[in-house]
């Protein structure tokens, strides 16, 4: 069955699911800078709009925009800037 989440003040929300091989979520950001923690290896893919990122260990912040994807190792942390409404799945491994 699905199961939803809220997050920071309802500025992101998602909705979780199992796929064939791994559980995922889907879900959309509103503007705002935020800061996510894993518990597992992640795989986040931008289905719309775009998520400016800076990765654990990293200076630098990158951007991707639709249809990128960018990967998390567990038990680590990362932050994100979204400038406009974006929609993203994330992959848990």
């Amino acid at each position: 069955m699905f199961k939803t989440n809220e997050y920071f003040d309802g500025k992101v929300k998602s909705i979780a699911f199992q796929t064939e091989s791994l559980s995922a979520t889907v879900g959309v950001m509103a503007p705002g800078e935020y800061t996510f923690d894993t518990s597992s290896k992640e795989y986040m893919t931008v289905i719309s709009g775009a998520l400016v990122v800076q990765l654990p260990g990293r200076e630098e912040w990158l951007t991707f925009g639709e249809g990128a994807t960018f990967v998390v190792e567990a038990n680590q942390s990362f932050k994100l800037q979204v400038e406009n409404d974006t929609a993203y799945l994330c992959k848990y491994e």
